[in-house]
């Protein structure tokens, strides 16, 4: 890791006249590492990830700093590759795969239609879709599940982002798909040299990779520092709540540092 990718300082973020859906969020994200962002339902995560991305909707009211390596905000799609929680619904519907992927390429890396469209069998490979070839061809809604989100994985990464958000990208899955698809991105961001940030309720999927991790309850930071410290030795008492009841506080997962 050379260097902080973006950092947080007294973010706030409210929708219309709510309570605050983030609340003076002070947090670092370094270039090249995986940070899981943990918290229950309504903790704030989806909000993190959708500012990191630039995608709130507009009627969310932002103070605070979000400031950016370079003081260039980055462009959605293209710097930053986002991977939604139900690909079913963030696949077109009317495209076929091949065509979904090819696209970010297109306008993003300023390939051509038929260098893009290579681009996108490639991807697909790489995110280990079996039959590339033929899947290229197919409607999202011909895919199991996890190929799904295998397709939109290709499509996050497409442009080849320095950032790459997965907002609960297993929670529709089964337990072994789950642990497949989080391989896969830990081994492409590592690959590809990029940041990783995992959003997630479940501290037990990401104690294996993370490099650190970041506790969010009821729109509050509590706790964020090295997996391995904050496994081990929990600040917070929600986070040693967590621990307890996913994972449990002598589970042998937490001996080690992160791989």
């Amino acid at each position: 890791m050379s260097g902080m990718l973006v950092t947080l300082r007294g973010l706030r973020i409210t929708y219309g006249e709510g309570p605050a859906a983030l609340s003076d969020i002070d947090l670092d994200i370094a270039a090249g590492e995986r940070l899981a962002v943990i918290g229950e339902s309504g903790s704030g995560k989806s909000t993190l990830a959708l500012a990191l991305a630039g995608l709130l909707p507009d009627n969310a009211r932002i103070v605070g700093d979000i400031a950016w390596d370079g003081g260039e905000r980055p462009v959605p799609g293209r710097d930053i590759g986002f991977v939604f929680q139900d690909a079913g619904a963030s696949l077109n519907p009317v495209l076929r795969v091949g065509e979904q992927v090819a696209e970010v390429a297109q306008r993003h890396l300023g390939m051509s239609w038929r260098e893009a469209y290579a681009h996108s069998r490639d991807l697909l490979a790489q995110v280990q879709i079996p039959a590339p070839d033929t899947v290229l061809n197919t409607y999202a809604h011909q895919l199991s599940g996890g190929q799904r989100q295998r397709v939109a994985i290709a499509a996050a990464i497409a442009a080849r982002p320095r950032l790459l958000i997965a907002d609960e990208p297993t929670s529709a899955l089964d337990t072994i798909v789950q642990a497949e698809i989080v391989a896969l991105l830990d081994r492409l961001v590592q690959e590809a040299g990029m940041t990783l940030v995992f959003i997630s309720h479940d501290i037990a999927l990401v104690s294996g990779f993370a490099d650190r991790i970041a506790v969010l309850h009821a729109a509050r930071l509590v706790e964020a520092g090295p997996a391995a410290e904050v496994l081990r030795s929990p600040k917070d008492a929600y986070t040693a709540r967590l621990i307890s009841s996913h994972i449990g506080l002598d589970t042998p997962r937490l001996i080690g540092t992160p791989s």
